[in-house]
């Protein structure tokens, strides 16, 4: 392990100076060339500083507290959590995870994390919507996660839900589909009202009228099903964009019912990106990929940086959807990319 003392060796100054350096107290006392220097040959020598040991310093203990509203139980917190522990492991930070059900637990975790000293909170939900962050946290640097909060205090991150709309339509006008159907989410969820608007402007900016007929919003059931089915009989769309890649197999469903090809006789695009709908249906689906690992990556970024101060000294990683500045306005917002497959017909 290497230690500053040998830092110090190899760029010819003292032990105390690249201390200051390393630890980001060098500003007006060490002239910036010199700082420059030891930094880059902490970073050749493979330098990590002792979290302890700067703890005591500093009393941060570099620990960073997760709190996922349910998230752990769905397929989409693998890829937060994975992207929010990259970048804390870069930046020098530990993250505690937690889950909890949203309602009585919730306090106790929190009370939890501040006892093993965190130094700022992640506060995550399930799925986009408003939230109230809960009053224990208040007083704690903190981003949210695929949430909004209501007053716009504390910043967060989530996906540009109107481009999702936007381009899985465009997607379909630009297959030079003439009826493009909207199967939507009967929830009254931020998702639903971002897609359908950008469903609706894709479609006004190509010069086709906005069809309420066109648009239905169903669960995740039979009932959903027949809804769909209904549309298929009573309209006949040769496009669908769908909510989410788990509708799209509606869509399917009532193609292979009346013998018509998804790809060449129906073009179908969904969100999510889900490893059981978007691989295993065949042909594969054409999706909206959202973008969690990125919004676990961005937040815990952004996290650090109203820690420390100052926005973090990294790299940012390579990214299927690009990340928004660490200053972009509230709630900042991803583009999400769109992964074409072969659920819409080559024209």
């Amino acid at each position: 392990m290497t230690t500053m003392k040998e830092v110090a060796e190899r760029t010819g100054v003292s032990v105390s100076t690249v201390s200051l350096v390393l630890n980001d107290r060098d500003e007006g006392r060490v002239k910036p060339a010199i700082a420059e220097q030891v930094r880059a040959t902490a970073k050749r020598l493979g330098y990590r500083p002792n979290p302890l040991a700067r703890s005591l310093r500093t009393s941060k203990t570099r620990i960073l507290g997760f709190i996922s509203e349910e998230i752990a139980a769905t397929p989409h917190a693998g890829g937060i959590i994975l992207g929010a522990q990259d970048a804390a492991s870069k930046l020098g930070y530990m993250l505690l995870t937690v889950n909890t059900d949203g309602n009585s637990d919730e306090a106790r975790e929190i009370a939890t994390l501040k006892r093993y000293g965190v130094d700022g909170f992640l506060y995550a939900k399930m799925s986009n919507r408003f939230t109230d962050v809960p009053k224990p946290l208040h007083d704690y640097p903190l981003v949210l996660v695929d949430a909004t909060d209501r007053t716009g205090r504390y910043a967060s991150i989530e996906p540009d839900e109107t481009l999702i709309g936007y381009d899985a339509t465009k997607r379909l006008i630009d297959a030079c589909c003439a009826s493009i159907a909207y199967i939507g989410c009967s929830e009254p969820m931020l998702a639903q009202q971002g897609r359908l608007e950008g469903y609706r402007r894709a479609l006004l900016e190509a010069g086709m009228p906005f069809d309420e007929s066109l648009v239905v919003a169903v669960p995740n059931n039979g009932p959903a099903l027949q809804t769909v089915t209904d549309l298929f009989e009573r309209r006949r769309p040769d496009g669908y964009f769908c909510f989410n890649d788990a509708r799209a197999w509606y869509v399917y469903e009532n193609a292979a019912r009346r013998g018509l090809v998804v790809g060449r006789d129906v073009s179908v695009v969904g969100v999510d990106n889900h490893r059981v709908f978007a691989e295993t249906l065949e042909p594969q689906l054409t999706t909206v990929e959202l973008p969690h690992y990125e919004m676990g990556y961005w937040t815990t970024r952004k996290l650090v940086s109203l820690i420390e101060g100052r926005e973090p000294d990294d790299d940012e990683p390579e990214t299927t959807a690009p990340l928004p500045p660490l200053d972009a306005s509230i709630p900042a917002k991803i583009h999400c990319t769109l992964i074409d497959k072969q659920s819409v017909a080559q024209r």
